[in-house]
């Protein structure tokens, strides 16, 4: 990967917005810090538990990976292949593979955006006009949305 101070602005400015706590908690900390307990619990009213919040990011994350990189991709059925049945993680491992494989995709869509021989503006050619510049976007804005319920569900959970 290219160092960030190399660079283009925008190519930088992606990057901070896909993996730093700029304007709100980063991905990273509030994942791998979400309490163990918490993680299959759903307070009244909500739609989520933290688990399902957490493999819907990560499906849709990958989904839109693999879209950028695979003109062969299927992607998953929506929405019932984007969210997982189960309310709690499988197992006790499970959270951390997910984050594990959300992460490891993060670094991925990041190393795409960083690299200058992908040009953020071209069609993705198997596509309907999208661009990296725009599945980029739209990695940050969907992680972004779902991590502020992931942190509003920690909160009422936790009866903050």
């Amino acid at each position: 990967m290219v160092p960030k101070a190399e660079l283009d602005p925008l190519r930088r400015h992606l990057l901070n917005l896909l993996t730093k706590a700029e304007a709100h908690v980063d991905l990273r900390s509030t994942l791998s810090e979400f309490p163990r307990a918490l993680r299959g619990k759903k307070p009244p009213g909500a739609p989520h538990t933290p688990w399902q919040l957490l493999e819907h990011i990560r499906i849709a994350q990958w989904d839109i990976l693999q879209f950028s990189l695979d003109r062969r991709h299927t992607s998953p059925k929506w929405p019932e292949e984007y969210w997982p049945k189960s309310e709690a993680p499988p197992s006790t491992k499970a959270w951390g593979e997910s984050v594990s494989h959300l992460l490891g995709d993060l670094d991925s869509i990041c190393q795409m955006v960083s690299t200058p021989e992908h040009d953020l503006f071209a069609r993705i050619p198997h596509g309907d006009g999208q661009t990296l510049l725009r599945e980029a976007l739209l990695v940050a804005d969907h992680n972004a949305y779902h991590l502020g319920e992931l942190v509003m569900l920690r909160r009422i959970l936790e009866g903050k």
